[in-house]
C-alpha cells in the first residue's frame, strides 16, 4: 500500500493530484523550485523539497534530484503528473531503481510511444522526408514532450530548415530532447482524443471522446467531453484504434491517444503517456477520479471489466495569464484575487490563490474551470456565466476570449468546430467588450469617494467637472449637496457611490459594479479591467526609430546565426526569439534597413521594455543615430 506520495510536478498539476491523495489518506511531497518557494502547490503539501535554481532546466526537469527529493522526505511513490519528466523513460527507471513505486505506466511503454516518431512506426505511419513543395503545408513537431512546444507550420519551403532548428531548439529548453520529426498539416479538422487506463492484468479502459478543438500556438484553450456531433461508427473507430495502441506495448495506467479528425477520417498524431491537463472532463461525464484509479492500479489492483457508462456533458476552460490581442503575449505579476462563483456541476484546479504572483518561468495557467451539466448547451451556458462572474485581478488574462468564445455561434454549433477557431474569429472576439464606458464611470466616482474618505470629506464644491480617463472612455462628473452627477457620458445617474461598489442608473436600468483597486494604475470593475491614464502627460524614455523592446519578461534563448551590428536585414527577418512561461516569441525586424545596435544575448534575462536591438529603417539611412551624434 503506497503510504505517501512525490508529485514530481509544480502548480495546478501539484495541487490536483494533492487533493486525490488527501482523500485517499496518503501523505504528500512536493519539489518547488526558488521562484517557487511560496507557490500553493507547496503551501498544500505535507513536506516540501527543495531544487536550488529558478529554470526549468535546472529543477523540475533534474530527475535525480526529484529521485532524492522522494527518498529524503520517505515517500514511497512517485507521480509525474504531465508535463516536465512525465514521459521520460530514464526518470521513470530511475524511479523504480530506488525502490520506489512509480505511478505511471512501464517505461518500456513510456519509450515506445512518448517519441512521437516511434509511435507512429509502430502504428505502420511512415514518417515524411525530403519535404518538396507538392507536401505543404507541413507541421514540424517535437518527439517528445506536448503542450505545443517545439511545434510549427511551415507553409514555405525556404522556411523549413529555419524552423527545424527553432523547433529543435525549444523542444531542448523544454523537455531536455530537440528531436523533431515532420508530418503533413491536416488544416481546420477536429482534434479528438480518447482517454485510455489500463491495469496489469490486461484490461484496457476506453473512456469516451474528448474535442479540444480550440486551440492557441497548437495548445488547448477549450475542451469537452464527450466530442460532440461524432458519428458513432467514427467513435468505435477511435475507441478500437486506442485499445489497439495501449495493448501492443503492454500499457499500464493512465494515458491519452490523439487523433485529427477531417473528412470524416480520424488520423493518428501520438499517444501521450499521461494524464492530460484536460482530463477532468472525462472525470465528470463518467464519475470517476482518474487519479485514484492510476494510484490503485500502481498497487496492483485490477479493473473492472467495463467502465463508467458517460452522463451529461463536460466543458473546460483554461484560464491564462495572457494578452490574446497582443500575440498571446504571457503576463505575470501579483493576482490580487482569483476566485469564481461555487454551484453544483462547477469545479476549480488551480496552483493559484489571491495574492500569489505569477513568475516568469512556467506555464501561464492561472485555473482550469469545468462545468457539468446534462446538455451541452446547458454546460456552456454555465460555464460562461461562471467566466463572466469571475473575479480575476491582477495581470491581463484571457478571460474575456474565453466568454465570447463559449458564446459564440461558431462554437455553439459543434458542426462548426476546428482547429481554426481563432484564425478566423480572433480579431471579433479580442474586441473591447460592451460596458467599458459605464465601468469607466463606476471606477472614477469610486475613485474619487475613496479621495474624499482620504480627506475628511468635501471642503467645498467645486463649479467645474472633474475629469478622469480609463483607456480610451472619459468620465466627467461633479460632487454637490445632491451627490455625484455624471456629465459625460450621457445619460448615466449616479444612484449611489462608495470607494468599492457603485449602483449606476442607465436608461432606466439600474445595475450595480464593484469596483477594486490595487495602487498599480489598473482597476477591476466587475469582468473590466481599466487603466488610468495620468492627468498630466508624463515625459517618456526617447527611443530611436526602430527600436525593438521586450514584449514580455524572459530569457533570451537564441539569437539569429551570425547576426552582427551592421548588417542589413529585411522586414520580418527574425533576429532573436525570448522564452518565457513555456512560451517562444520570436522578436523580428520591423521593416527593411541596418541593425544598428544589438543588446540581447543567449542566456540574457530581460524585463518588458527593454531594448533589445535597433534597426534603423532604410527610409532614415544616412539620418544620424543618437548613438552615432553622440560619438560625434
Amino acid at each position: 500500500m503506497i503510504s505517501s506520495v512525490l508529485v514530481a510536478n509544480r502548480g495546478e498539476i501539484a495541487c490536483r493530484v494533492f487533493r486525490t491523495c488527501r482523500e485517499l489518506g496518503i501523505a504528500t511531497v512536493a519539489v518547488y523550485s526558488d521562484a517557487d518557494a511560496e507557490a500553493l502547490h507547496v503551501r498544500e503539501a505535507d513536506a516540501a523539497v527543495r531544487l536550488p535554481g529558478a529554470a526549468p532546466a535546472d529543477t523540475y526537469l533534474r530527475g535525480d534530484l526529484v529521485v532524492k527529493a522522494a527518498l529524503a522526505a520517505g515517500a514511497d511513490a512517485v507521480h509525474p503528473g504531465y508535463g516536465f519528466l512525465s514521459e521520460n523513460r530514464e526518470f521513470a527507471e530511475a524511479v523504480l531503481a530506488a525502490g520506489l513505486v512509480w505511478i505511471g505506466p512501464p517505461p518500456e511503454a513510456i519509450e515506445a510511444m512518448a517519441s512521437k516518431t516511434r509511435a507512429k512506426e509502430l502504428m505502420g505511419i511512415p514518417p515524411l522526408t525530403d519535404v518538396t513543395e507538392a507536401d505543404l503545408p507541413v507541421l514540424v513537431k517535437a518527439a517528445a514532450g506536448g503542450g505545443g512546444r517545439g511545434m510549427r507550420v511551415v507553409r514555405e519551403l525556404a522556411a523549413l530548415e529555419g524552423e527545424l532548428s527553432a523547433a529543435s531548439a525549444e523542444a531542448r529548453s523544454a523537455f531536455g530532447d530537440g528531436e523533431v520529426f515532420v508530418e503533413p498539416y491536416v488544416e481546420n479538422g477536429r482534434h479528438v482524443e480518447v482517454q485510455i487506463l489500463a491495469d496489469a492484468h490486461g484490461t484496457v479502459w476506453t473512456l469516451g471522446t474528448r474535442d479540444c478543438s480550440l486551440q492557441r500556438r497548437h495548445q488547448k484553450v477549450i475542451e469537452e467531453a464527450p466530442a460532440p456531433g461524432l458519428p458513432a461508427a467514427l467513435v468505435d473507430e477511435l475507441h478500437a484504434r486506442s485499445a489497439a495502441a495501449a495493448k501492443a506495448v503492454g500499457y499500464v495506467g493512465a494515458g491519452t491517444v490523439e487523433f485529427l479528425v477531417a473528412d470524416g477520417r480520424a488520423h493518428f498524431l501520438e499517444m501521450n503517456t499521461r494524464l492530460q491537463v484536460e482530463h477532468p472532463v472525462t472525470e465528470e461525464i463518467h464519475g470517476v477520479d482518474l487519479v485514484a484509479l492510476q494510484i490503485a492500479v500502481a498497487e496492483g489492483t485490477a479493473l473492472d471489466p467495463e467502465p463508467p457508462a458517460a452522463r451529461g456533458h463536460a466543458i473546460e476552460a483554461r484560464v491564462y495569464a495572457e494578452d490574446p490581442a497582443a500575440g498571446w503575449t504571457p503576463q505575470t505579476g501579483v493576482l490580487h484575487a482569483l476566485e469564481f462563483p461555487a454551484g453544483p456541476g462547477v469545479r476549480v484546479d488551480t496552483g493559484y490563490a489571491s495574492g500569489d504572483s505569477v513568475p516568469v518561468h512556467y506555464d501561464a495557467m492561472l485555473a482550469k474551470v469545468v462545468v457539468w451539466a446534462p446538455t451541452r448547451e446547458a454546460a456552456v451556458r454555465r460555464l460562461a456565466h461562471v467566466l463572466d462572474r469571475a473575479r480575476i485581478h491582477g495581470p491581463v488574462t484571457n478571460r474575456d476570449l474565453l466568454v465570447g468564445s463559449l458564446r459564440h455561434p461558431g462554437f455553439q454549433d459543434p458542426g462548426r468546430l476546428d482547429t481554426g477557431f481563432y484564425d478566423r474569429h480572433l480579431d471579433a472576439l479580442t474586441r473591447p467588450r460592451d460596458g467599458a464606458a459605464h465601468a469607466a464611470v463606476a471606477a472614477a466616482l469610486a475613485d474619487a469617494a475613496q479621495g474624499a474618505g482620504r480627506f475628511g470629506g468635501w471642503r467645498n464644491l467645486p463649479s467645474q467637472d472633474q475629469v478622469k480617463t480609463y483607456g480610451e472612455h472619459e468620465v466627467r462628473y461633479r460632487y454637490g449637496r445632491g451627490g455625484y452627477t455624471v456629465t459625460a457620458p450621457d445619460g448615466v445617474r449616479a444612484v449611489s457611490v462608495t470607494p468599492h461598489a457603485v449602483r449606476l442608473e442607465v436608461g432606466g436600468v439600474v445595475r450595480d459594479f464593484d469596483v477594486a483597486a490595487y495602487g498599480d494604475g489598473t482597476v477591476h470593475v466587475g469582468p473590466h479591467r481599466l487603466t488610468a491614464r495620468p492627468r498630466f502627460t508624463e515625459p517618456t524614455e526617447q527611443r530611436e526609430p526602430g527600436s525593438l523592446l521586450a514584449p514580455m519578461p524572459g530569457t533570451v534563448v537564441r539569437v539569429a546565426d551570425g547576426l552582427a551590428v551592421g548588417d542589413r536585414v529585411t522586414a520580418g527577418q527574425p533576429l532573436l526569439w525570448l522564452e518565457a512561461m513555456k512560451m517562444e516569441h520570436r522578436v523580428t525586424a520591423p521593416a527593411a534597413g541596418t541593425l544598428t545596435a544589438l543588446h540581447a544575448a543567449p542566456g540574457r534575462q530581460v524585463e518588458v521594455g527593454a531594448l533589445l536591438a535597433v534597426v534603423q529603417p532604410e527610409d532614415l539611412a544616412g539620418v544620424p543615430t543618437e548613438a552615432q551624434e553622440a560619438s560625434a
